[in-house]
């Protein structure tokens, strides 16, 4: 099951998803949304198992889950890897897009943007998930949600600095080495967005979307790997 199965079936039921591209953009959340409230579903705009046992009644879709369709926010930040901010005077314009979606004041990507790329890839697919105040701030990302243990997709926030300190580091959570650092998808991250690595020890929180289903708690070890620890992803 992918996002353009997805589309292809919320068509055949008569749940218009917008073009059928494979992305999931806010015409295809809604079309979700609206059959899940058809059918007496949870309106979460997550094609979990129940909702997809009703929407697949006619359309067989690929025997195996693409990763990250029940976890679209994951998805998202996936999607963008590679997105690089603009080394010189000016700015990408991709970038400033997710502040302006969002109604968050942002100008400029030299200002340390992981907050925000946390932001775009909740609020673009978790329309009816809040927030924390000051989204641009990664500590603020410590009141998002709910704690949960880490795993993959969760928000993963982390110290910069000094632990007593207001900096820090925010992204999602793409496995860790056994003992070791933290595999984080994030922004801002060597000026771009992409899988780093940073240190267990600089960890204070892991987060959790409010409307979608709970977490199931289960890390992912991935071997270690020879690449160096981050220690500062501003």
């Amino acid at each position: 099951m992918n996002v353009l199965e997805i589309q292809q079936a919320l068509h055949a039921k008569g749940f218009d998803p917008g073009p059928h591209d494979g992305i999931r953009g806010r015409r295809t959340i809604h079309a979700i949304m609206r059959f899940q409230a058809a059918n007496g579903l949870v309106v979460d705009g997550i094609v979990g198992p129940v909702t997809a046992k009703v929407l697949f009644t006619t359309f067989k879709p690929s025997a195996k889950p693409v990763v990250g369709v029940e976890l679209p926010w994951y998805a998202e930040a996936w999607r963008l890897v590679g997105v690089t901010e603009d080394g010189g005077a000016g700015s990408n314009q991709q970038i400033l897009a997710w502040a302006r979606d969002l109604g968050i004041p942002y100008g400029d990507d030299e200002i340390p943007w992981c907050g925000l790329f946390v932001a775009h890839c909740i609020g673009s697919q978790l329309t009816n998930e809040p927030l924390p105040t000051g989204p641009l701030g990664a500590r603020s990302w410590g009141r998002f949600g709910n704690e949960v243990k880490p795993q993959p997709g969760a928000v993963m926030v982390f110290w910069r600095g000094s632990k007593d300190g207001f900096k820090g580091h925010v992204g999602f959570y793409a496995g860790e080495e056994k003992g070791g650092p933290y595999h984080i998808l994030g922004g801002n991250q060597m000026d771009k967005v992409c899988v780093t690595k940073v240190a267990r020890d600089r960890f204070l929180h892991a987060r959790w979307p409010s409307t979608v289903p709970a977490a199931n708690g289960k890390a992912l070890v991935v071997a270690a790997d020879g690449k160096p620890v981050s220690t500062n992803e501003a």
